[in-house]
């Protein structure tokens, strides 16, 4: 058995020196590359690859992005430039973390690690799951957000976001005449999107603050938020309050 493995680095010299580390590697069988995180997201659900060495810091989709807009991503081992406060976080939950430069001896050592992981048949969702709850913080507000239309992968900047809310099961972003299907809770984007600009109306809706027109008493003393695009959503009693400290209505 080998594992078969995709690269992710937004950076071609990146990609060529992993592919050149693990040449001659018994335990991998190199299947694909990707230049970003919309494409590796479309090659891990095409390939279904047994490991990915991921980037965490690339335009467009992230690498916890790529993560996020997987049903059950395969095992990961982070590849990444970056020393930030949540590595301690990835080397206690995540399969591995590999700061640029590493030598070919660690990259081996992680390849092992990966294999015995996968010989052992381990739930590496629920690693990942264990992973986003050690990070008490966000690295960085979302300031862009993968999301699906139509089978396809779309990239929105968070900035056009009017309104996000829940309908079915599903957790829909409007943007404009726009809908899109996000993979994120609502308590995580409640979370991840920067507070100053994102309102939770109800429990069922985050609010665009720039995009509200107006604000019209409703129902046993809750009200309605009219956006500019002229969607309207529920606000609780209890959100109403918060939001008159806000915006001082």
């Amino acid at each position: 058995m080998k594992l078969r493995t995709l690269i992710v680095d937004d950076e071609a010299p990146a990609r060529e020196r992993l592919s050149r580390q693990l040449a001659g590697n018994s335990l991998v069988e190199l299947i694909g590359e990707a230049e970003d995180g919309v494409k590796a997201v479309e090659l891990i659900e095409e390939l279904n690859p047994d490991l990915v060495l991921l980037d965490i810091q690339m335009p467009g989709l992230d690498g916890f992005g790529v993560i996020k807009m997987l049903q059950k991503p395969p095992l990961i081992i982070f590849v990444t430039a970056y020393d930030e406060y949540a590595i301690q976080a990835f080397e206690v939950n995540a399969l591995d973390y590999l700061l640029k430069p590493f030598t070919k001896s660690r990259l081996e050592r992680a390849i092992r690690r990966a294999y015995q992981e996968l010989s052992k048949r381990a739930d590496f969702s629920a690693k990942l799951d264990a992973m986003f709850k050690t990070l008490r913080e966000p690295l960085h507000y979302l300031d862009r957000i993968a999301v699906r239309k139509g089978g396809k992968i779309f990239v929105i900047d968070a900035a056009n976001i009017d309104w996000i809310g829940s309908e079915s099961g599903l957790i829909f972003i409007h943007t404009g005449e726009e809908r899109y299907i996000t993979n994120y809770t609502l308590e995580e984007l409640e979370n991840r999107l920067n507070p100053k600009v994102f309102f939770r109306a109800h429990r069922s809706a985050i609010v665009n603050l720039t995009k509200i027109k107006e604000i019209v008493p409703w129902f046993a003393g809750s009200y309605r938020i009219k956006l500019t695009t002229g969607a309207e959503v529920d606000l609780s009693r209890g959100q109403a309050r918060e939001l008159r400290k806000l915006i001082q209505w």
